[in-house]
C-alpha cells in the first residue's frame, strides 16, 4: 500500500460549554506531574472505527464536536495553556480551547490495518493533530496547548480519532478516563443524561503530592537517530505457554504483563550483550505503576494527573558468558512491581529524608542512563485501561494504538484488537543494531510474532 496523503480539510478551536469559575483558573501541578515527562511531550493515541458509508463522516465528526465542549467543562484544564518556566509551571485554565482538526485520506481502513508496522507508523503520525515528541527550543517561556484532536475520514467511511494530551498534566489512565467520559457524553440523548454520564472528576493530586518546584529534563533523550520501533504480537495461546514456561519450578504464575516484561527484558539484555564489546552487561528495568488503587487511601480511577510512580529494579549485572535466566528475571520483575504499595507511595507525600531518597533513586538511574550509558528498559502497560470500550455511538474501536516513543529501550504494552485482554501488542523501541539481534532471539520467537 502506498503512503496515503492526509488532507486537513478544517481547523477550529473548541471551547468548554461552560466557562471555568474564577477560583479554578490556576491549576497546580503535583510533585508527580513535576517528575513526569516535560510539557513538550504529549501522550498520543489513535482509535480506529469501521464504517461502510463515507457520507457518515460529517455526522460522526459533528457528534464529536458537539459532545467535546461538554466533557471539556468537566476536564477544564485541558482547554487551558501551560505557562511558567522550569520548576514553576501551572495551567492557566483560560478556556482558550482545544485544537480540532478534520482530515480526509483516500485509502480504506481495511487496507491500512493490513499494512506492516513500519508502514503503519508512518501513517499513524499523519493521523495525529501534532508531533507529540518535539522538544520546545526555549523552555523558559512556556505557553503550550494541553490538548489537540484530529478526526480523519477514510475513503471507505471508517474514521480515526487521534488525540494528543500533554504528559505534564496526565498519564495513560487519565487519557482513558477522558475518552470514556467523552464517549458517554456523545452517547447521551439530552442534558439530564449528560449530567449523569460521568462521575465527578477527582483533582486532589496537587494536595496529596505537593509540588517541590523541580523538573526532570529528558529532552536530550528524545529523538535519537539510530533507534527503531517494532510491534511484537503475543496471542492468548502464546501468553499461556509463556506463563507456564516461567512458572515451571516456581511457586507463582506471573501475570501476562509480568511474563511479557520478563521475556522482552531478557531478549533485550541478550541483544545488547551480543552487539557490545564489553564483557559485562548491566541494566535496570523500570515499570510505570498506576498508584490510584495502591495508595493507603485509594483514589478513583478518574483522578486527573500523573498518578504513577516508577518501579525501578536493582541494577542487574550479567557476565557475557552467563545465560540470563528467565525465572530469575521474572522474580525480579514481580518483586519490583510489588514494592509499589501504600507505604511506598506515601514516601512521595512526605517532606523529609524518605522523599529525598525516592527522588535521588530516580535521579541516580537517569544519571547512569545519560552519563554512563547503562540501559534502562522502561515499560508502560495500557493493557487494562479499557480503550476498547470507548463507544461514541458507532460501536467499539476496531483497533487502538499509540506510537513508539523516540527514546531507546522504551516499551509500550497494549491490548490486542480483540479488546478483551487476551493478547498483548508490545511496541518496542531499541537501538537499530540491538533490534536486529532482538527480533531474531529464538526464545522470543517461540512466543511473539512481528512484521519483518
Amino acid at each position: 500500500m502506498a503512503e496515503a496523503t492526509v488532507e486537513i480539510v478544517s481547523k477550529i478551536t473548541i471551547k468548554p460549554l461552560s466557562p471555568t469559575p474564577n477560583h479554578l483558573k490556576h491549576f497546580k501541578f503535583s510533585l508527580l506531574d513535576e517528575i513526569a515527562p516535560p510539557s513538550s511531550v504529549y501522550i498520543p493515541i489513535v482509535l480506529f472505527y469501521s464504517a461502510d458509508n463515507d457520507d457518515d463522516f460529517p455526522k460522526m465528526s459533528q457528534k464529536l464536536k458537539t459532545s467535546l465542549p461538554e466533557v471539556l467543562t468537566l476536564y477544564y484544564p485541558f482547554s487551558g495553556r501551560i505557562k511558567g518556566n522550569k520548576g514553576n509551571l501551572y495551567v492557566d485554565c483560560n478556556d482558550e480551547g482545544v485544537l480540532y482538526l478534520e482530515a480526509r485520506l483516500p485509502s480504506k481502513l481495511s487496507d491500512f490495518l493490513k499494512c506492516n508496522t513500519n508502514q503503519q507508523l508512518k501513517e499513524i503520525k499523519g493521523l495525529l493533530p501534532l508531533d507529540p515528541y518535539t522538544p520546545k527550543q526555549d523552555d523558559d517561556e512556556e505557553d503550550r496547548q494541553v490538548m489537540a484532536v484530529q478526526v480523519s475520514g477514510f475513503g471507505c467511511g471508517g474514521i480515526a480519532i487521534g488525540v494528543c494530551i500533554s504528559h505534564k498534566l496526565c498519564d495513560g489512565t487519565t487519557v482513558a478516563s477522558f475518552l470514556q467520559a467523552w464517549s458517554q457524553k456523545a452517547m447521551a440523548d439530552h442534558a439530564s443524561e449528560v449530567a449523569d454520564s460521568s462521575l465527578p472528576l477527582n483533582m486532589e493530586a496537587s494536595v496529596l503530592f505537593p509540588s517541590k518546584g523541580i523538573e526532570i529534563d529528558i529532552n536530550d533523550m528524545i529523538g535519537e537517530k539510530s533507534i527503531t520501533t517494532k510491534r511484537f504480537m503475543f496471542s492468548e495461546d502464546s501468553l499461556c505457554r509463556l506463563k507456564e514456561e516461567i512458572s515451571r519450578g516456581f511457586s507463582f504464575k506471573p501475570t501476562r504483563v509480568e511474563a511479557v516484561t520478563t521475556l522482552i527484558w531478557k531478549s533485550a539484555i541478550e541483544a545488547a550483550r551480543t552487539t557490545e564489546t564489553t564483557h559485562q552487561s548491566s541494566s535496570f528495568m523500570l515499570h510505570a505503576v498506576n498508584i490510584r488503587g495502591r495508595m493507603l487511601s485509594p483514589l478513583p480511577e478518574n483522578s486527573l494527573g500523573n498518578l504513577f510512580v516508577p518501579a525501578i529494579s536493582p541494577l542487574l549485572e550479567v557476565d557475557k558468558e552467563m545465560k540470563v535466566d528467565l525465572q530469575d528475571l521474572a522474580e525480579v520483575v514481580r518483586k519490583t512491581i510489588k514494592r509499589v504499595d501504600g507505604d511506598y507511595v506515601s514516601k512521595f507525600q512526605g517532606e523529609g529524608e524518605e522523599l529525598i531518597e525516592m527522588l535521588e533513586s530516580i535521579l541516580q538511574v537517569l544519571f547512569l542512563v545519560t552519563e554512563k550509558g547503562v540501559p534502562c528498559y522502561t515499560f508502560s502497560s495500557w493493557v487494562r485501561l479499557g480503550f476498547y470500550e470507548t463507544n461514541f455511538g458507532w460501536g467499539k474501536p476496531t483497533w487502538v494504538c499509540t506510537i513508539g516513543v523516540p527514546i531507546r529501550n522504551v516499551i509500550f504494552l497494549m491490548p490486542t484488537s480483540s479488546g478483551d485482554g487476551s493478547g498483548i501488542e508490545a511496541w518496542v523501541t531499541l537501538n537499530e543494531d540491538h533490534m536486529l539481534q532482538f527480533q531474531n532471539n529464538p526464545l522470543l520467537l517461540q512466543f511473539a510474532s512481528f512484521d519483518p
